[in-house]
C-alpha cells in the first residue's frame, strides 16, 4: 500500500472507539514476538504537560548520546509527528512497512491507539533504541502504552478531563492514572492537587515503589537569568528551556529529575542537562511565530491549561491580545475560555476540521452571553486570516483552544498539509 492508502486504513481504525483494556494490545504484541520486552520503557501519564515533558526528557537522553525513542499523541499536523528517534519523524515508508506487519498481526476489533502504539514499539525496538519514552493517550493502568513494562512512571500534573472515560473526580482520575505505575519501579510525580497526592502516594506504599516529588524532592521557579532547578542530587541556575512558557517549569524539573533517576550510577553532566533542555522543542504549545502580527499557538485544551497558558501571556507584551479560539464538542469550553476572556479585546471563535469540533457560531454566542463581542471566523484557516487582517503591527494573536485548532493553524502558517484526526 501507499503512505496514503496506510493512513487511510488505520484511520479507519477509529470507528472501534476509544476501548480501554489490555486484552487486545497484549494479544497483537505477542504476535509480534512481544518486541516491547526488548526495551527500556519511561510511560509518562498525567493530564497537562505530558507531551512537553516527555519531550524534555526525551532531549536530555539524546543529549546524553543515548538513542531515545518518543511516542505521542495526538500529532499537530502529520501521523509521521508520533514516532521520533533523536527528534527525528519516523519516515513516510517505515510506516508502510510497520502498519503492514502490525496490520496483519492485529485481532478483531483492535482501535487505532492500540495499533499505532504496537507500530510504534515494533520500530523502537528494530532500531535498538537506549530508551522508549511513551506518552500515554488518555488513561494509565488500561492505556495501551501500559503493556509495556517500564522502568520508571512519570506523572504530570492532573486535572479535570476525559471525565466520561476516567472519572468525575480528581481522586478517581488519579486513581486510573496511577496504573501506570509498576511494583518496585520508580515514580516521579509533578506538581499535583492534595487529592492527586493522596492516590498517588497510597498507590506507590502498596506497590513498593519509590516517590520523589516535585515541591519537596526536587523543584524549579523562575530566577533572573532563567529557570532555576533544585534536584535531587544537584543545583543548576539559569536553565534556558527550548519550550515557552512560564508553565514549563514544572514540566522542565520534571523531566530533569526522572533523567536523573535513569542516570543512577552514571550521572549526567551539567552541561548534558542544559543542552537537553536547551534543545528541547515541542510544537504547539506557547510556540511564537514572528509577525507582524506576532502569533502565539498553544493547544491547551482544559481549564487547568488554560489557566497555566493565561499566566505565561503576563509576560508578552502587545497592545492588545487577539484570541482565535476553536474547541471540541465534548470539552468545557466555558472552563477554557473562562481565563482567556478577560485578556481578549478581539475573539474570533473558528471550527476545527475534526469531528466533534464545536461550531463556530455555537462559541461565539458562549463568548457572547459571558459579556464577551466574539465575531464567526468559519474555518481556522479563514479565522486566523480574519484576525491578522484586525491586528495592527504591535497586537498578540492567540490561536488556542484544542491541540486540532493549534495543528490546522500551524499548517497553513508553514504551507504544509493538515491530516485532521483526533485519537
Amino acid at each position: 500500500m501507499t503512505y496514503e492508502e496506510t493512513l487511510n486504513h488505520i484511520y479507519s481504525l477509529r470507528r472501534f472507539g476509544i476501548r480501554p483494556g489490555l486484552g487486545r494490545i497484549a494479544a497483537l504484541l505477542e504476535r509480534l514476538g512481544n518486541p516491547q520486552e526488548r526495551l527500556q520503557v519511561v510511560h509518562v501519564a498525567g493530564t497537562n504537560g505530558k507531551g512537553s515533558t516527555a519531550a524534555f526528557l526525551a532531549s536530555i537522553m539524546t543529549a546524553a548520546g543515548r538513542r531515545a525513542g518518543l511516542f505521542t499523541s495526538p500529532h499537530l499536523t502529520s501521523f509521521t509527528e508520533r514516532i521520533r528517534i533523536d527528534g527525528t519523524e519516523i519516515a513516510e515508508e517505515a510506516v508502510c512497512r510497520l502498519a503492514e506487519r502490525v496490520m496483519a498481526a492485529a485481532p478483531e476489533g483492535t482501535t487505532f491507539f492500540e495499533m499505532v502504539t504496537a507500530m510504534a514499539l515494533l520500530h523502537f525496538a528494530g532500531e535498538q533504541v537506549d530508551i522508549a519514552i511513551l506518552e500515554a493517550g488518555m488513561g494509565g493502568g488500561s492505556d495501551a502504552t501500559s503493556a509495556a513494562a517500564g522502568i520508571l512512571s512519570v506523572i504530570t500534573p492532573v486535572a479535570l478531563d476525559h471525565c466520561q472515560w476516567l472519572g468525575d473526580s480528581l481522586a478517581a482520575i488519579a486513581r486510573e492514572k496511577a496504573g501506570i505505575i509498576r511494583p518496585g519501579r520508580p515514580v516521579v510525580l509533578a506538581e499535583q492537587p492534595a487529592e492527586v497526592l493522596a492516590v498517588m502516594g497510597e498507590r506507590c506504599m502498596d506497590l513498593n515503589s519509590p516517590l520523589v516529588r516535585f515541591g519537596s524532592d526536587f523543584s524549579a521557579s523562575w530566577g533572573m537569568n532563567g529557570l532555576d532547578y533544585r534536584g535531587l542530587e544537584r543545583v543548576l541556575a539559569g536553565l534556558t528551556p527550548g519550550i515557552g512558557g512560564r508553565y514549563q517549569a514544572v514540566n522542565a524539573a520534571t523531566a530533569l529529575a526522572a533523567a536523573e533517576l535513569l542516570a543512577a550510577g552514571r550521572p549526567l553532566g551539567d552541561e548534558t542537562l542544559r543542552r537537553g533542555i536547551a534543545e528541547a522543542r515541542w510544537p504547539g504549545r506557547m510556540e511564537y511565530f514572528a509577525g507582524p502580527p506576532r502569533i502565539i499557538l498553544d493547544g491547551a485544551h482544559n481549564p487547568a491549561g488554560a489557566e497555566a497558558l493565561a499566566d505565561s501571556l503576563a509576560e508578552v507584551p502587545r497592545r492588545r491580545l487577539i484570541v482565535v479560539a476553536g474547541i471540541m464538542g465534548d470539552k468545557d469550553a466555558g472552563g477554557i475560555l473562562a481565563p482567556l476572556l478577560p485578556l481578549a479585546a478581539e475573539v474570533v471563535a473558528v471550527t476545527p476540521t475534526v469531528e466533534r469540533g464545536l461550531p463556530a457560531a455555537e462559541l461565539a454566542a458562549l463568548c457572547r452571553r459571558e459579556g464577551w463581542s466574539a465575531a464567526v471566523g468559519g474555518t481556522v484557516s479563514v479565522g486566523l486570516t480574519l484576525a491578522r487582517n484586525m491586528a495592527e503591527p504591535d497586537d498578540l494573536i492567540l490561536v488556542c483552544g484544542s491541540l486540532f485548532t493549534v495543528g490546522e493553524a500551524r499548517a497553513a502558517l508553514l504551507s504544509r498539509r493538515f491530516e485532521p484526526f483526533r485519537g
